[in-house]
Formats: C-alpha cells, structure tokens, sequence
C-alpha cells in the first residue's frame, strides 16, 4: 500500500526528497490499462496566476504515466471557501489549491510539501497609495510601523493575518481579495502586503490601477506556500509530487523558479530594502524548518533568482 503524501509531509521537506521516483507505478500500469484523461480544477486565483499555473502544469506533464490531464479554472470561491471545499470529499468545486501552510491545513487537507515559489511567499512588500509614500520613509522596525500608525490589509483566511497581528501589527480584513484593493484606494488602510511572488502579478489587475509598490520596505517572516489536494485525493497528490521532484532532479524546477520570479526580485530591489523580520509561531516542526530555512538563505536566493536578470 502506498504510503499516504500527509504521512510523508510530516517527515519528507526541504531540502526535497526523492521518496516519490521510487512509488509503484499506477494501478493501471500494471494490467496495460490505457490511462483515462483526467480533468483537474484549479482554484481560479491559481489558474489567474502564470506562475502556479504554469509550475501545476509542470508537475503533470512530467508523470505522462497517469493519462493526459487538462486544467480547469474554478469558480470565484474566497480562500477560506476553497479549503472548505477541498475538505469536503463529496465535493468537486476544487481539486487543487495553492495556499501558504499552517498545521491546520496539513491535517485537515494533503500537503505536496514542496515551497511553490521558493518560500518567496512570507516575504511581503506593501502596495499603497503614491500620496502615502511619504508616511513609509525612515521606518526601520516594528515599532515605527505603530508610531506611524500603519494598517496593513489582508484576507481574513489568511494565514498572514494572525502572524502579523501577533507581531503587533494593525490588520484591516476581508473575505474578499479583490475588494482589499478598493479599501487600501478608499484609505481603510495604509499598506496592502503582498508577496514579492505576487505583487508585479497584482498590479496588473484592474482593481490596483492607480497604486504604486512601496520601495523601501521588506516584511519577512516564515510562511511556506504548498499545494493541496482533498484528504482522499491520495492519486492526485502522488502525481503533483512525484511531478514536482522529477522537475527538481532535472533542473527544470529551479529554471520555474528563476522565470517566474527572477524579474520580480530584481524589480522590486530586494537587497537595497530595509527588512523586518516577523516571527510566525503558527507552522508544523517540518514548515518551521522549512521557513527557517528561507528566511536564512535569503541573500544567496536573491543573488541566484537575480542573475542574468
């Protein structure tokens, strides 16, 4: 019987294990059974997304063995909608959905531990107002954050929400990550952070017309962005991940990682910001070891993501 992705995601993170390349074949492999296309629903804000797009499409094409697949963008559901969904196993709104990680939602859901973006997620820059560029300069720490009084705009399913809020930080919620751009124009708060994965994506929505990426400030903290599937989906998650650590042993991963991002982490100037280290106690021993780990091997990643840029 093959051992379960949410058992393994207890004990198999960065860096990346070949545990997958040595899985049995599908079922249908071993009786010559042609394999049947699948289809598999993306969350639409993944789908709307090139990069997660285009690293899902990654992972299925290198595991030709379990049939051709196509990808279908999902109804407009809020984040905690989809985790609601996915949960549920009579459901089939969702099939896949890339979200930062919290213990809750490695136990409630199945993990493919592997960071999307390099673990780019729990670095976050603010999207603000240019008439408010001037109330961000010369803040150094989390204490001139307060004294300057900025709020910072997030979902209320967000996991970045408790982190920042148990950093002392003020945060403004909605369920809704389209309506946050709408409330940062209308001045319910002061900064919407996004990560440095997102933000060029960001500002080609229609909503962030009119907003500018605040240049001086980096907000860091440990966040791991993962995958997820149903808690049964057990075909699903073997595929994603034995897709992903093939992408990884072939250097094709690492080529996703520098085209997606690259010109973002150039862009937005990483090393010259001045960063703010956040703690976030809400991850698994494994994710903590996996955040840790990013936020230590920050400049080597900015250096790589960078060159040739």
């Amino acid at each position: 019987m093959l051992t379960t992705i949410k058992t393994k995601a207890r004990r198999v993170l960065y860096p990346f294990c070949l545990v997958c390349l040595m899985l049995p074949a599908p079922a249908f492999a071993s009786v010559n059974a042609t394999p049947v296309k699948r289809d598999y629903i993306l969350w639409y804000r993944n789908f709307d997304n090139p990069a997660i797009q285009s690293l899902v499409r990654l992972a299925l094409t290198k595991t030709s063995e379990y049939g051709e697949f196509e990808l279908i963008r999902s109804e407009e559901l809020s984040q905690g909608r989809v985790l609601r969904e996915l949960a549920n196993e009579s459901s089939r709104l969702v099939d896949i959905a890339n979200v930062a990680t919290t213990p809750e939602r490695e136990s409630m859901l199945t993990p493919i531990p592997v960071p999307v973006d390099g673990g780019l997620l729990g670095f976050r820059v603010c999207l603000v107002l240019p008439e408010n560029l001037d109330k961000f300069e010369g803040i150094r720490n989390l204490t001139d954050l307060e004294r300057r009084n900025v709020r910072i705009g997030q979902g209320s399913h967000w996991p970045d929400t408790p982190i920042l809020e148990g950093n002392g930080v003020s945060v403004i919620t909605h369920t809704r990550y389209e309506i946050l751009f709408g409330m940062l124009k209308n001045r319910r708060f002061e900064c919407f952070a996004r990560g440095i994965s997102e933000v060029l994506f960001d500002l080609n929505q229609r909503q962030a017309e009119g907003l500018v990426i605040e240049p001086n400030l980096l907000l860091a903290y440990a966040m791991p962005s993962y995958l997820f599937v149903a808690p049964g989906d057990q075909e699903t998650a073997h595929r994603l991940q034995l897709g992903l650590e093939r992408a990884i042993l072939d250097g094709s991963f690492a080529r996703y990682l520098k085209n997606s991002f690259g010109k973002a982490v150039a862009q937005l100037g990483l090393d010259k910001r001045t960063v703010i280290t956040l703690e976030n106690p809400y991850l698994s021993d494994d994710s903590e070891r996996v955040g840790r780990k990013t936020l230590e091997n920050l400049k080597r990643r900015i250096e790589y993501l960078t060159s040739g840029n």
